[in-house]
């Protein structure tokens, strides 16, 4: 009953909030300010219970909530350093061979969270930041975010012997300058030989990072021209609603990008040359905020997106800090005090006390792996943590095809790698051969009980498998892992209730949806259960992800 009651209260705050934010002069209070920092921040943390290394559901999340001032337990922070460690063990201390704003990103929310960025695992995360020509390989964005890492903890400037060219904050300072465009801004190729026609005109998403940059650079004369002349740009690109467009499309992160870059520059929200009709930037951010459910990346409808959350909740502590006089979002100096202290909960990653012996942690084995189709897709996150152990992979190298459906035979492997199980064959089922690929991994996922037939000598293996079905497999698998999958009838009933198509689903799988509903496997934020649908891709994704959070696999 407790979830119906937090449903009707959310569903309550949202029709309160929308009514509050459909007035055309819409004016954010400072009331309303804190209170959505503290929504926004209450979702992060609910939605980021396992922050990874990488952009969404890592490091922002990490940074935003450390920045926040939310009341986040330190154990949350000290597990995402155990992970982190752990991820630049994998890498052997190289997180990217051509994309150094990696580094950068992990350097941020270290420095948010008090850890140091120059010995994790014992490797020095900011010494790539002194190789100039690889810095800057990617365009503007490296040698932005590496000024914004090394200002936001006042790191000496590393010096990287393999660097052909050693860097300087003064070259990556001249670096943004020499790219500036005619229009006064900037775009990521722009100014560079890498540029095309459209990398010609400047975009507030760049302009934004650039203007963060040189934030604490603007006792230089050229600096400050170029600002002014940045500054002018943004004015002028400014919608009428008091928002920005990058490419033709008015989003929230674009908002945000120069939010910041006020911020760090000290200019109050208010000020005339950013506010359009009344709107400022933060009242036009405001039009995509979804009570309880976090910000939308535009407002077609799409509904909230986990990036443009975990950006919204860090322009919203930038506008709070400048409105409070406290140091900006990337003045770090007032970080959280974590330390470097041992965890003292259970070793991360070393299950529960409770599982099977042969259940083991996955290792990372193929870090940084992502596809060019997740990108705005709510699963990213646990589709890159699984892809990185070689728990899952695309359909091509650079694709992942989120929306498709899988088959009983693909589900069983993910299964069992997911869980670090010896795949061997067995040959109880006659309906497919023993030198198939996925033969050992049906053979093993039924051997540990987690997947049985469709008869007694047939599996089906490219029968689609459906939503009900995926839970109740994920529910066995929980079991090896150690969880307590039992629930009493009432129990189940008072959680399925919620759901208008409950009655829709088999008898058989009630008890396991309950399970993964009650231990958020699967999310009660979704309306419907929609049993009988082919699951797709990324839910299976997802569920194994939040499986192995809760099962301390990660």
């Amino acid at each position: 009953m407790l979830s119906l009651f937090k449903r009707s209260v959310s569903v309550l705050l949202t029709i309160v909030l929308l009514v509050s934010l459909s007035a055309v002069s819409l004016a954010v209070t400072s009331t309303d300010l804190d209170a959505a920092i503290a929504d926004t921040a209450a979702y992060v943390y609910s939605t980021v219970k396992d922050p990874q290394v990488g952009s969404i559901g890592g490091e922002w999340a990490v940074m935003g909530l450390a920045r926040s001032g939310y009341a986040v337990p330190g154990q949350y922070y000290q597990d995402y350093y155990a992970t982190a460690e752990k991820y630049v063990e994998a890498c052997k201390g190289v997180l990217h061979q051509k994309k150094y704003t990696e580094y950068s990103r992990v350097t941020l929310a270290l420095t948010a969270i008090g850890k140091d960025p120059t010995n994790v695992a014992g490797y020095n995360l900011l010494t790539p930041l002194g190789d100039y020509d690889k810095t800057i390989w990617q365009g503007l964005n490296g040698p932005i975010w590496a000024l914004i890492a090394l200002d936001a903890g006042n790191y000496a400037m590393p010096k990287n012997p393999a660097a052909k060219t050693q860097a300087t904050r003064a070259m990556y300072v001249q670096r943004i300058l020499d790219c500036q465009l005619s229009d006064g801004g900037w775009s990521l190729f722009g100014g560079t030989s890498a540029a095309v026609s459209g990398d010609q005109v400047s975009d507030p998403d760049i302009t934004g990072m650039a203007l963060q940059a040189l934030a604490k650079y603007q006792d230089r004369t050229d600096v400050k021209k170029a600002t002014d002349e940045a500054l002018a740009c943004m004015s002028a690109k400014q919608n009428e609603k008091g928002g920005f467009s990058s490419w033709g499309t008015p989003n929230s992160e674009s908002i945000v990008q120069i939010l910041v870059a006020l911020a760090e520059l000290g200019i109050p929200l208010d000020d005339a040359r950013f506010v359009k009709n009344g709107q400022t930037l933060l009242d036009n951010l405001m039009t995509y905020y979804l009570p309880g459910k976090g910000f939308q990346h535009t407002v077609d409808g799409s509904g909230s997106n986990q990036m443009a959350t975990e950006q919204a909740l860090y322009g919203l502590i930038a506008a709070q800090r400048l409105r409070d006089g406290k140091l900006s979002l990337y003045r770090m100096s007032d970080a959280l005090k974590i330390g470097v202290s041992a965890s003292t909960g259970p070793t991360k990653g070393a299950g529960l006390e409770g599982k099977n012996a042969d259940v083991l942690a996955v290792p990372i084995t193929k870090p940084g792996t992502t596809f060019d189709d997740i990108t705005y897709t709510d699963e990213i996150t646990a589709i890159e943590a699984l892809a990185a152990r070689g728990i899952i992979t695309g359909k091509t190298a650079t694709t992942f095809d989120p929306d498709a459906t899988m088959t009983r035979a693909e589900f069983a492997s993910i299964i069992v790698r997911a869980l670090g199980l010896v795949p061997k064959a067995n040959i109880v089922f006659s309906d497919f051969e023993s030198t198939e690929w996925y033969a050992p991994y049906v053979g093993t996922a039924n051997t540990y009980g987690i997947v049985t037939g469709k008869s007694v000598t047939g599996f089906d293996p490219q029968g689609t498998i459906t939503r009900q079905e995926a839970a109740v497999m994920v529910t066995r698998a929980a079991k090896l892992c150690g969880l307590d999958t039992v629930m009493d009838s009432g129990a189940i009933r008072d959680v399925l209730a919620q759901f208008g198509d409950y009655v829709t689903s088999a008898d058989w799988a009630r008890p396991s949806l309950a399970f993964c509903y009650s231990q958020d496997i699967l999310s009660q934020t979704a309306l419907t259960i929609k049993p009988l649908e082919p699951i797709k891709r990324s839910e299976v994704a997802q569920m194994l992800f939040n499986l192995l959070g809760i099962a301390n696999l990660l």
